[in-house]
């Protein structure tokens, strides 16, 4: 059985991936608490977490979808 996806409405700017610290867009939410990932270390952790996971929040279409002010 995999988890729940739900699109991330709760991740901010300020959450931070567990792996690596970079901006997190994946929340996995398990019954010991919360985890938290960039898209990579989501992506390369999903398989295994989606096993256990309660349910996944991913934000990750949201990467890129405002340009970056040092863009200009």
């Amino acid at each position: 059985m995999t988890a729940p996806t739900r699109t991330a409405a709760t991740l901010s700017v300020a959450d931070r991936c567990d792996r690596c610290g970079a901006q997190a867009f994946i929340r996995v939410v398990l019954r010991a608490g919360d985890l938290l990932f960039c898209g990579h270390h989501g992506r390369e952790n999903a398989a295994a977490l989606e096993t256990v996971a309660l349910f996944v929040e991913d934000g990750t279409g949201t990467i890129n979808a405002k340009p970056s002010p040092s863009a200009y």
